[in-house]
């Protein structure tokens, strides 16, 4: 699927899915699921921790970073059946640590530390969103060996609100033996039915298991949930609940700028650096536009000048504008390499964002920034449309003759991306 089905997934840290699951099936199900789970990172204060989980001294513990990678046995970093004294020990002398996973490096800053439970069976359990439906997966063969036994996965299909029956419960589970049918038949039920109230995307256990008491026991589980589902679910996954950056990706300084710029007001103002040193920089009014300006880039074989994806809507002020645009323009006009760059100040036709107002903000900026502009050999092309798009229009005009910086100007009567091809030929001039 392309990845504008997949924007909404974002993958939470395994102890809170594994606190969501517990909480969640229990409420939904009734089941009452031996979960117990206690997070650990820079600032945790160890004494604290334990009265609030006061199981940590009394079992046998397994420690692992949770930072959103796998293969995480394969790095030194999983710790099993320790004392909590030793997994103390164990965490200090790997948190802060950076370390490579499949190309990626970054510290280990956070871990979960979980009961240690010896088991014999392990199962394979993956439920996933796809656009048009729902994809279930089990193997009784799970863990580390589901991979090599890939021919054993049995996967099923449900429509979106078509109830998980007897029938696809009977097809998905047919490899396992009679006598643990009914616990596992009613887990993965229970487990879809969470999946479901809680708008995930992605819930996969590899592996679950049966505790001696006879208790289904995921002993790793990775879980996405949709982040525009907030306004819905937002309740059920708790205020604590956190969506961290991916493992090895820290915010830049303007990154987090803007963030704070975002949550200060009611309007909405997006920044990502994808290439510090790009030639192609964006501008763009509203969230489908900036989409559309970015795959346009990319279809027109330029994703790897794309210097950062962003986007400016729900009618900002003047001055949160020029504070966005502000901050756009210092990184479009670092790292300079003596070719030329373009910046796209691009938007379809506003509804109700008033253009000449949000213009106001961005060419406060670009006057700011007359002398950084020239020196990058900046060239500006404009396409907006909507509400005083006019006079917007007119003062961008003005605003090229006076910074003396080329500035193509135009309105409704032109197609949204037509800038994007313009933009790409004069930044290809110089590769000449």
């Amino acid at each position: 699927s392309s990845h504008k089905a997949r924007m909404a997934r974002k993958k939470i840290r395994e102890y809170d899915a594994k606190r969501l699951l517990k909480a969640h099936i229990a409420r939904l199900a009734g089941l009452n699921l031996p979960i117990s789970v206690a997070q650990v990172n820079g600032s945790t204060d160890y004494t604290a921790l334990l009265q609030a989980h006061p199981w940590l001294n009394t079992t046998k513990l397994v420690v692992k970073p949770d930072m959103l990678f796998g293969q995480r046995g394969k790095h030194d970093l999983v710790g099993l059946n320790l004392s909590w004294p030793d997994a103390v020990k164990f965490i200090q002398a790997r948190i802060g640590k950076e370390v490579t996973v499949r190309g990626v490096t970054g510290p280990i800053t956070t871990f979960i530390v979980e009961p240690f439970v010896p088991h014999k069976e392990e199962y394979y359990l993956s439920i996933q969103s796809n656009r048009l439906d729902y994809e279930i997966s089990f193997s009784p063969a799970g863990g580390m060996a589901v991979e090599e036994h890939w021919d054993a996965l049995t996967t099923i299909k449900l429509d979106v609100g078509q109830a998980l029956g007897p029938g696809q419960l009977a097809t998905l589970l047919a490899s396992v033996p009679l006598e643990a049918k009914p616990g596992i038949e009613k887990f993965v039920a229970a487990v879809y039915q969470v999946y479901l109230d809680l708008d995930a995307t992605l819930l996969e256990m590899n592996p679950f298991t049966f505790d001696d008491a006879g208790d289904a026991f995921p002993l790793d589980i990775r879980m996405e949930l949709d982040d525009t589902a907030k306004f819905r679910s937002g309740s059920k996954w708790g205020e604590d609940l956190e969506f961290p950056l991916p493992f090895g990706r820290a915010l830049t300084a303007a990154e987090e700028h803007v963030a704070g710029l975002d949550e200060a007001t009611g309007a909405s103002l997006k920044f990502t650096v994808l290439n510090p040193t790009g030639r192609v920089w964006l501008m763009v009014a509203g969230g489908g536009a900036s989409v559309i300006y970015t795959d346009t880039v990319g279809d027109l074989g330029y994703a790897q000048e794309l210097g950062n994806y962003g986007e400016y809507s729900g009618a900002p002020n003047t001055q949160e504008t020029y504070a966005y645009a502000k901050t756009v323009l210092d990184c479009a006009t670092s790292n300079l390499d003596g070719r030329g760059r373009a910046l796209i100040i691009g938007g379809g036709i506003a509804n109700f964002t008033d253009v000449a107002a949000t213009f106001t903000g961005i060419i406060a900026a670009l006057r700011d920034h007359r002398e950084a502009l020239v020196a990058a050999g900046m060239h500006i092309f404009v396409r907006r449309g909507g509400p005083n798009y006019e006079r917007g229009l007119a003062a961008m005009r003005e605003l090229g003759k006076e910074l003396g910086v080329p500035i193509q100007v135009y309105g409704p009567e032109a197609s949204m991306t037509g800038i994007c091809k313009e933009a790409i030929e004069y930044v290809k001039s110089f590769d000449k």
